[in-house]
């Protein structure tokens, strides 16, 4: 059995809660300290959201349940009214995360049936030091930046790999299928990397400038374009003649993909091939036509690829 840190943070925060809650001799100490636990989520920035949403929506809480027990008593019915107009406009005002806690805290109206502004305070009290324990538990958060560099480093070897073969095994639709394997397993990993990466800009409170997480948007991108050529590879048996501008193409693109890379150079190439194969003499054949239309539709994936990433470079 596993337990992670979020778990840890929790069971050291809850009861500090309860501690200092007691201390100041609240009523109903407990809930902050299941407020706290309510309120530790994974990141820095999302438990700030968090806690600001539960003041929100404990004070339109507190408004309607005045109205509503004030009006028509501290019973059952009152509070069914209630919340039919809180659930609502809690979803409304987007503090659907705090119809709990705040529903709970109102109940403590209910069961005193009354709401003299010493409970009101008490309640508040509550919220504050549930939520307080609980930022003051994810102030610390592991810095997860090395290894993102580093699923970097392995996406950019893995995406070399893969458009090396693409290159060797031209014409060879039978070795097609475990290059998409390759890629789509590659996609799982660039996935959860883009993922690993929101939660490292979400544990920084002010706001960056994303760049991690983008750069793992791009590169997914660019391997579903991939996954594309490699449909039409799978169906490709043009001549060695055919295929040679774009096998070098490949192969100078496996050798100079980097992060820094541009790819404004092979952007030049693309340019140079699609020309010469404009100039060439039409084919004669119907299959011949064929090969060469998904040539050309090759080509342009591959330049989408590329300009996927050269535009990438120029919003750094």
């Amino acid at each position: 059995m596993k337990i992670g840190l979020r778990t840890i943070k929790t069971a050291v925060a809850a009861p500090i809660a309860l501690l200092i809650a007691s201390g100041l001799n609240l009523a109903s100490p407990t809930s902050a300290a299941i407020i706290t636990i309510l309120t530790v989520t994974n990141t820095k920035r999302s438990t700030a959201k968090t806690a600001l949403n539960r003041l929100f929506s404990l004070t339109l809480a507190t408004v309607l349940a005045g109205f509503c027990f004030l009006l028509f008593g501290f019973h059952p019915i009152s509070f069914g009214l209630y919340l039919l107009l809180f659930i609502p406009l809690s979803i409304y005002f987007d503090l659907a995360d705090g119809i709990s806690v705040s529903s709970v805290l109102v109940t403590h109206y209910l069961a005193a049936g009354a709401m003299p502004l010493q409970l009101i305070v008490n309640e508040y009290l509550l919220l504050v030091i549930g939520v307080a324990c609980a930022l003051a538990a994810n102030l610390y958060m592991p810095n997860t930046e090395k290894k993102i560099q580093e699923d970097q480093l392995v996406v950019e070897v893995s995406m070399k790999q893969i458009l090396g073969q693409m290159s060797a095994y031209l014409n060879q639709p039978d070795k097609e299928e475990l290059l998409r394997q390759e890629c789509l397993t590659l996609r799982e990993f660039v996935r959860a990397a883009q993922v690993q990466a929101q939660e490292f800009e979400e544990n920084r409170f002010f706001p960056g400038n994303n760049y991690y997480f983008e750069y793992f948007a791009m590169r997914r991108l660019q391997l579903n374009v991939l996954s594309d050529m490699l449909e039409i590879l799978n169906r490709l048996t043009a001549t060695p003649e055919d295929v040679g501008e774009l096998r070098e193409l490949l192969e100078f693109t496996a050798q100079t993909l980097s992060e820094e890379n541009d790819g404004s150079a092979i952007l030049n190439k693309i340019a140079e091939t699609n020309q010469r194969y404009q100039q060439k003499k039409l084919p004669e054949s119907r299959q011949a036509f064929e090969e060469r239309a998904m040539l050309f539709q090759l080509f342009r994936l591959f330049q989408d690829f590329i300009e996927i990433k050269a535009g990438f470079s120029r919003k750094k």
